[in-house]
């Protein structure tokens, strides 16, 4: 098993399901999720408990004297009047034999070797501070029994719901089919505790083992096979039906202490690896952010040929590429992206262009006259802005409005005349105007409608999520607009998802129990606006850059692909 582990040791290691996660803010963590390692895990449990992973001894007293000791016990224990007569379990036929024992083995159910108790029930008003700990699922971390968490109940209990030394404290049931299953033997007592409902308790003499199968794929299979309707549990019956080989105990003895020390190694692993990525994902944050704290040229193009020399090897995961197209956004919006122009007509006549449309269109009648914005302060500029470019607050860039839905009691409000987008229509790539929509009498009861090339910017719970439509559409009351009164809505949408204005948002948002970034605090941002033409050339180059990133994340994913495949296909063939 160790050759197994070593020979392919690039692939246990780096064979990743990776996602990037974090809202708001541009901040972005990198979740490795160890596919290659947690799939060595269960094919070391699946060899154990098929007789695979230690050679048998023909000396070892075979499985059927241990079930035979087994039975005397029991039957002497039920004459004593300490363990109560349980039904016959059915026979087992030939097939329910999934595959050949070694010699020595018997196929057994786990009702043959040992017994199975169903928790206490309690209600709220039974919890205390003092009195009996209950052993809940929340009590099972990462297969071992953790006490951190305890409640307490102040009721008489009786002993079939105590657990006792070298119990498997087993979660029977759980609204996550995924938790259903999760097992921890009960070891270190400091007093005497009961479980709950929910779990349930396997007691035997050979423990050590069964811990191990019931945390095999082979176990996990056979509950998955169980049809106990819509709820996902372990019945009772279930446990004591199930399947179960039965090595000599010996051989048990061996199992579990190689088991033991390949699951130690396989934390070495995960934790060399774990290590590995935060290593590389500080080196990465750290040279791309020498990129925006430049302060001329020459510093910037040595700053980039450090990143450009070792690219291949900086830019290997879903998390550094994020960042770089993070770190693209930034020297976008600070003017560090392409050259400036002199003969480019600076920002500030953009600016007053934009202010005699806005004058225009209230004349007109066409929009409504907004609040008037504050004076940028010297204090509101977070670094310094390229000659030609100017700031200036978001609600001075376009008309503003916030979303609402017209009234639910009104069917005819709802209907197939204009999209009704909510946050989870909102994409990176695009916006989804098929999820619901409103007739024209919603429209004009809700009063308000952004036009195409608005921007859309969530600011209830995810805050953030941003933009724009390329058709009129409503929206509901999570969700800010911005029409820009002159079009500068590829920039603004650019600068929208910059880390330096995600960081603001959240800055500025309250929060209760949800995330709140109200219209007023929205529109005060002061943003950095580049001249025009300017704005074009930055957004061809974002545009270009960002399909590098693409084509870099499409690479990875087919490695990614290929190292899960070459993962399942190792174990597969161990197995057979």
């Amino acid at each position: 098993m160790e050759n197994l582990i070593t020979k392919h040791i690039d692939i246990w290691t780096s064979a990743q399901t990776q996602k990037t996660s974090g809202a708001g803010r541009g901040n972005h963590s990198a979740n490795h999720k160890q596919y290659g390692i947690k799939k060595l895990r269960e094919l070391i449990l699946e060899l154990a408990v098929r007789g695979k992973l230690v050679t048998q001894d023909p000396n070892d007293e075979p499985a059927r004297v241990l079930l035979e000791k087994i039975a005397r016990e029991k039957a002497r224990l039920i004459k004593e009047g300490k363990l109560k007569k349980q039904e016959p379990l059915p026979e087992i036929t030939g097939d329910e034999k999934s595959f050949e024992l070694p010699h020595g083995w018997e196929w057994v159910r786990l009702g043959n070797v040992g017994e199975t108790n169903i928790g206490l029930t309690y209600s709220p008003k039974d919890i205390s501070d003092i009195g009996t700990p209950v052993l809940r699922s929340n009590n099972v971390q990462k297969g071992k029994l953790d006490l951190n968490d305890l409640v307490r109940v102040n009721i008489e209990i009786k002993n079939s719901v105590i657990v006792q030394e070298g119990d498997l404290l087993i979660c029977a049931r759980n609204g996550s089919k995924a938790l259903v299953g999760k097992t921890a033997q009960v070891t270190g007592l400091s007093e005497e505790m009961a479980f709950g409902a929910f779990m349930a308790i396997f007691r035997s003499i050979v423990n050590d083992y069964v811990l191990h199968f019931i945390n095999s794929p082979l176990f996990r299979k056979m509950i998955d096979d169980v049809n106990t309707t819509t709820i996902n549990q372990i019945t009772q019956n279930n446990l004591k039906t199930t399947m179960f080989p039965l090595p000599p105990l010996t051989e048990q003895h061996r199992i579990v202490a190689k088991v033991d020390e390949l699951m130690a190694m396989c934390d070495q692993l995960e934790q060399q690896q774990t290590d590995s990525n935060a290593t590389h994902q500080t080196l990465v944050e750290t040279l791309l952010a020498t990129l925006t704290n430049v302060n001329n040229q020459d510093e910037f193009a040595e700053a980039w040929q450090r990143i450009a020399d070792h690219f291949d090897m900086l830019f290997t995961t879903e998390h550094s590429i994020e960042h770089l197209k993070q770190t693209i956004l930034q020297l976008a919006v600070m003017g560090k992206l392409v050259p400036q122009d002199p003969n480019d007509e600076p920002g500030s006549v953009l600016l007053k262009k934009i202010a005699n449309e806005k004058a225009r269109l209230i004349k007109e009648g066409k929009i409504k006259k907004q609040v008037r914005m504050t004076e940028i302060r010297d204090d509101e500029n977070p670094f310094e802005l390229p000659e030609g470019w100017i700031w200036q607050r978001l609600g001075n860039i376009g008309y503003t409005q916030t979303g609402g839905t017209p009234s639910k009691n009104n069917e005819n409000y709802f209907g197939n005349d204009v999209p009704f987008i909510k946050p989870g229509d909102i994409y990176p790539t695009h916006v989804n105007y098929s999820n619901e929509s409103l007739s024209f009498a919603g429209q004009e009861a809700l009063g308000r409608t952004a036009p195409s090339g608005s921007i859309l910017m969530v600011c209830i719970g995810t805050i953030g999520k941003c933009n724009f439509i390329d058709r009129d559409s409503s929206f509901n009351q999570q969700i800010n607009s911005i029409s820009p009164h002159i079009d500068v809505t590829k920039f603004l949408l650019l600068t929208l998802r910059s880390n330096y204005f995600q960081t603001i948002a959240w800055e500025r948002s309250s929060s209760t129990t949800i995330a709140i970034l109200n219209k007023g605090k929205w529109m005060d941002i002061v943003l950095p606006i580049p001249p025009l033409a300017e704005q074009h050339r930055i957004v061809n180059k974002v545009d270009e850059l960002i399909a590098v990133c693409d084509t870099l994340t499409a690479r990875l994913n087919e490695a990614q692909a290929i190292k899960i495949q070459l993962a399942d296909a190792i174990v597969e063939r161990a197995v057979s």
